[in-house]
């Protein structure tokens, strides 16, 4: 039997300001709550369709003062298509081999996380993260989490996806891959593959977190149309100036 929970019972706290990381001269504050190990997989479905996001046991949303341009994605599993591009990307990674297992951290993925963020991410406020904070951004999750991983054909560890499950879909937390197979596209294949597990788990939405139009860092999500993003009167389709807008920005 599910645990239940009374939202009308949560404590919410609002961050100090400080710049924003995807857009120039703009300051963020964030509202968020602790996930609770009871209640945790029922909150995070909850709030998730409310426009939040998940970052260990902490469920937060952007709360800034002046700016409302972090606008919540997911992709409309159903009536996806792969673009030719997308296509080429699926080809270009056919020879890999995928494993979804639970959320349980290892030397391996820790390795590749290190090369990844000193690549992607050099002077980032993760690039100092040691193992034993990994451990607690993969493992200490009140949610339904698992981890799906990608191998090459002789077995190295290439990519990684920490992957909540919710009612209606799927939400992608986290990734990270080897900087030295760029070629791959790796970040956009991660997502084609979890829009193909979403379809065959016969779940609607694969949630992408937050769209920023205006942002060359997050505008990619755009390419993954159809989807609807949340505004004011609830989730609505994602228009397809913002596909164009996006232009051909790889993750």
């Amino acid at each position: 039997m599910s645990h239940p929970f009374d939202p009308n019972q949560l404590q919410f706290y609002l961050t100090i300001p400080s710049p924003c990381p995807y857009l120039p001269n703009r300051m963020e504050r964030k509202i968020f709550t602790q996930l609770d190990p009871l209640d945790g997989p029922h909150l995070n479905n909850y709030l998730t369709h409310a426009g939040f996001r998940r970052s260990q046991n902490v469920i937060y949303r952007p709360a800034c003062e002046t700016c409302r341009e972090c606008r919540s994605l997911r992709v409309d599993v159903a009536n996806f298509k792969p673009s030719a591009s997308f296509k080429r990307t699926l080809k270009r990674n056919a020879d890999l081999t995928i494993e979804t297992t639970f959320a349980v951290a290892t030397d391996e993925q820790f390795d590749l996380l290190q090369r990844y963020l000193h690549d992607r991410h050099a002077g980032g406020g993760m690039t100092s993260m040691d193992f034993e904070r990994y451990g607690m951004m993969v493992e200490e999750c009140a949610s339904e989490t698992e981890i799906t991983e990608y191998r090459t054909p002789d077995g190295t560890l290439i990519a990684a996806m920490l992957v909540d499950y919710l009612n209606d879909g799927m939400s992608l937390v986290y990734s990270f891959f080897d900087p030295a197979q760029s070629h791959r596209s790796l970040g956009n294949f991660m997502i084609l593959n979890h829009i193909e597990l979403c379809r065959r788990l016969g779940k609607p939405y694969l949630y992408l977190g937050y769209w920023v139009p205006d942002s060359p860092k997050m505008s990619y999500k755009a390419r993954f149309n159809p989807a609807e993003v949340l505004g004011y009167a609830g989730w609505k389709p994602l228009p397809n100036t913002a596909t164009k807008r996006s232009g051909n920005q790889s993750r």
